[in-house]
């Protein structure tokens, strides 16, 4: 699968100049959101990592909501936007279990190119700043953070695998209100690698980014993703546009 960059270029401008009343009509049964576009014109040492990124939330009826991330990889004997090959997408649909409560059920499903290689999976989540004795605490420091508990995987792999994925955001208004630090870690436990590779590899973001102007960042990304045999750390620095409802 090949995906031209000019093609993702040109859908992103078409998205950014919609009028506004299509976006109303987009979204009018959502009860906010956000769709979250970010774009790397320069890697470190990892040719092959996402040069693109969609993200998309949006909060729904009875206590229901959505995200989803969207991975656009650059082929590994290509420059950085010269040619796009393959794809990774998280679908998460998630319940929380009553007004107030810190707590999501969750199902979360996994697409991506290649064969028998899709996964999907059951949990809760755990919005541990939403938490009533650790709000306070959490509010202070300007920090997000919650765990998902993925418990019950479904896909060609043994059955014992499960998952659980770190999610935070922090902001620094003592510092400047434009600036913001976020990331996830999925650490996954008893997934079958080869031999010499850990058995429960980390697949991390950090990202780092400055409002410019409006909802145009400046980002950099620190990752790290252990499925790989070499090369399990890369850098990456682009710019994000957010239009949020």
């Amino acid at each position: 699968m090949k995906i031209q960059p000019v093609a993702v270029l040109a859908a992103m401008l078409v998205v950014l100049s919609s009028p506004s009343e299509l976006w109303a009509d987009g979204h009018k049964n959502s009860q906010g959101g956000f769709l979250d576009f970010n774009l790397y014109p320069y890697m470190s040492d990892v040719d092959s990592d996402n040069v693109f990124t969609l993200n998309i939330f949006s909060k729904l009826a009875n206590r229901f909501s959505y995200f989803s991330l969207t991975n656009l990889g650059n082929q590994s004997d290509s420059s950085e936007l010269e040619e796009i090959s393959g794809f990774y997408s998280e679908h998460n649909i998630r319940w929380q279990i009553a007004n107030g409560s810190p707590l999501d059920l969750t199902l979360q499903m996994n697409f991506r190119s290649g064969d028998d290689n899709d996964r999907h999976r059951l949990g809760f989540r755990w919005r541990i700043n939403n938490t009533k004795a650790l709000s306070g605490f959490f509010k202070a420091i300007h920090l997000s953070y919650s765990l998902n508990f993925h418990l019950i995987q479904f896909d060609n792999e043994d059955p014992n695998v499960y998952q659980i994925e770190h999610v935070f955001a922090m902001k620094f208004p003592y510092i400047s209100d434009k600036l913001y630090i976020a990331g996830f870690m999925d650490h996954t436990f008893n997934q079958d690698l080869a031999t010499g590779y850990p058995s429960s590899p980390i697949v991390g973001e950090v990202q780092l980014g400055f409002r410019l102007i409006d909802q145009l960042y400046l980002i950099s990304e620190y990752r790290l993703n252990q499925y790989r045999r070499s090369d399990v750390n890369n850098l990456a620095a682009g710019l994000e546009y957010k239009m949020v409802w």
